[in-house]
């Protein structure tokens, strides 16, 4: 099937690789991590690139190419970088070292909870859940299952970003004043702080993920 314009127009302003690798090693992926914490304590001191470049008697390319993760800088100069930003020289391996979670739920496992939609018999099974983390985005992802009993209710409504993947069932969905009608296999991705939600339950039972990212706070 040919994408849209529209759709290829989106495809192709999109920079994130989802086959991409770590440039192959873990020693580049020190680098990075190094270079990142040093740019992060300049800029909190307000500190420019020369002026650090006169503190540590590196040159300004030298400390551009470290700050972009392109060299695998000393321990000589680390330890110059430490002194001069008045941070102890561990401090530079924070992001390498911080632990990268990951959520497994096995089917049949999701956590029940009681949302919002539960007053409409909303049936809400969390899949798994990763609080504060260093990408500074939060995501929800949930199994809803919908029933006879299940009422229609179209203005639910929050911050972030949600994504609908129709698994059973069909419904129809209403985000603001568009009605989409959803059949397995059909993804719907909206802004959620418009009133949104099921507008027609039109064969039940009707199960969908749905996920929802939103800026961490802290």
């Amino acid at each position: 099937m040919k994408l849209k314009k529209r759709d290829k127009e989106m495809a192709a302003n999109l920079t994130q690789d989802p086959h991409s690798v770590r440039s192959g090693d873990r020693e580049k992926v020190l680098e990075v991590a190094i270079g990142r914490e040093v740019r992060a304590f300049r800029k909190q001191q307000n500190i420019t690139v020369a002026e650090l470049a006169q503190l540590t008697g590196l040159s300004i390319g030298m400390l551009s190419k470290i700050e972009n993760g392109n060299t695998s800088p000393s321990l000589t100069t680390l330890q110059s970088l430490a002194d001069a930003l008045s941070v102890p020289l561990t401090s530079f391996f924070r992001q390498f070292e911080e632990r990268r979670e990951a959520v497994h739920t096995k089917a049949g496992e999701g956590v029940e909870l009681e949302r919002e939609g539960t007053r409409a018999n909303h049936q809400y099974n969390l899949l798994g859940h990763i609080g504060a983390n260093g990408s500074g985005v939060i995501v929800e992802p949930y199994l809803i299952t919908l029933t006879a009993e299940s009422d229609v209710f179209p203005t639910f409504q929050h911050g972030g970003i949600e994504t609908i993947y129709m698994l059973d069932g069909e419904v129809d969905y209403r985000h603001g004043d568009q009605i989409y009608p959803l059949k397995p296999g059909d993804t719907l991705f909206f802004d959620a702080d418009a009133p949104h939600g099921p507008e027609r339950l039109v064969s039940l039972p009707a199960r969908y993920i749905s996920v929802i990212s939103y800026p961490q706070t802290n």
